[in-house]
């Protein structure tokens, strides 16, 4: 028994260290254009004065922190110069960090002790969501948890047939009715298949059109009522899945979907192909809504759990 705990954890360790590389390398080109604006802030000055911050608020601007979240760090900055009176240059990295990581909010983790678990997922065309859906079965299959799919964005053929490529590649099942079809009705199908099969995990693919609030807003709400006629606390998780690489614009997104439904958790893509890292602070702290995962590559196990100490310590390495 020892022997295999230590194997385990050896594992454990080294899948550990395998992730955090991968991290690193994802946020490679964020970390090295904030570098180079952060040493221009700080070169040729010892301490941290008004007129390092007024630079330093324009460098978190600049790389898609957001006005908001940047004013809210700058005012903590701020705070803690004037408590400790003075504030080292060589200190600001540190600093940073700590600030950004108490703004940001851990995820919480899927229950067990649900069955089966629900997770909507939504978002515009184009973000990576169907992607995303893929490699989250793919995680939980390696976790030892069955999983099933329904195709309930209906809109769209290639929706349908990109998460069934998805369903075969990962060995999970895909409940769907093709085109056109009831979003509602394969959504009660999948839950009540897997309610029915014991499923551990349920994941539901939604249509990510943003034209039309209203109608957006209408749609998931009867997804969500159908679910709860098989599971009264479904959905237990609404994970919208926002694309890194489109800035500001990704923050726009959120605060649409914000108000057409409960979204309770964020997956951030395409983190690794951008320069615009920053934005994961900015829609995590302006939303109050947790990252839960982090695309950091295109390969099927690409996707990590997201830990915002992980997340800054990448971001900030020097």
């Amino acid at each position: 028994m020892a022997f295999f705990g230590l194997f385990g954890k050896k594992k454990e360790e080294a899948q550990a260290v395998v992730e955090k590389q991968a991290l690193d390398q994802g946020l490679e080109r964020s970390r090295s254009g904030l570098f180079s604006k952060l040493a221009r802030v700080v070169a040729g000055k010892s301490t941290v004065d008004d007129a390092v911050l007024d630079e330093l608020e324009e460098v978190l601007v600049s790389s898609d922190v957001g006005v908001e979240t940047t004013l809210r760090i700058i005012e903590r900055i701020q705070a803690r110069v004037a408590r400790d009176k003075y504030v080292g240059t060589g200190e600001l990295n540190s600093l940073l960090r700590a600030e950004i990581a108490a703004l940001m909010k851990d995820p919480t983790p899927v229950d067990p002790t649900i069955k089966p678990y629900v997770i909507m997922v939504v978002g515009v065309n184009g973000v990576g969501k169907t992607t995303t859906i893929g490699k989250l079965a793919n995680a939980f299959k390696k976790e030892g948890r069955s999983v099933v799919l329904g195709a309930a964005d209906t809109f769209r053929a290639a929706a349908v047939d990109q998460l069934r490529i998805w369903s075969e590649r990962v060995g999970v099942p895909l409940i769907q009715q093709g085109m056109n079809a009831d979003p509602a009705a394969v959504a009660f199908d999948t839950v009540q298949h897997a309610k029915a099969q014991g499923v551990d995990i349920v994941i539901i693919d939604t249509a990510g059109r943003l034209h039309n609030k209203v109608g957006l807003m209408n749609e998931l709400t009867k997804v969500r009522n159908v679910m709860r006629k098989v599971v009264p606390d479904a959905p237990h998780e609404v994970l919208l899945v926002l694309d890194a690489s489109t800035g500001q614009n990704a923050i726009e997104q959120a605060r649409q979907f914000t108000k057409a439904t409960d979204v309770t958790a964020l997956a951030l893509t395409k983190i690794d192909g951008t320069a615009k890292g920053g934005v994961a602070i900015g829609i995590s702290e302006q939303f109050g809504i947790p990252i839960k995962y982090l695309g950091v590559g295109e390969g099927i196990d690409h996707l990590q759990v997201f830990d915002k100490q992980a997340f800054v310590e990448a971001l900030f390495k020097e």
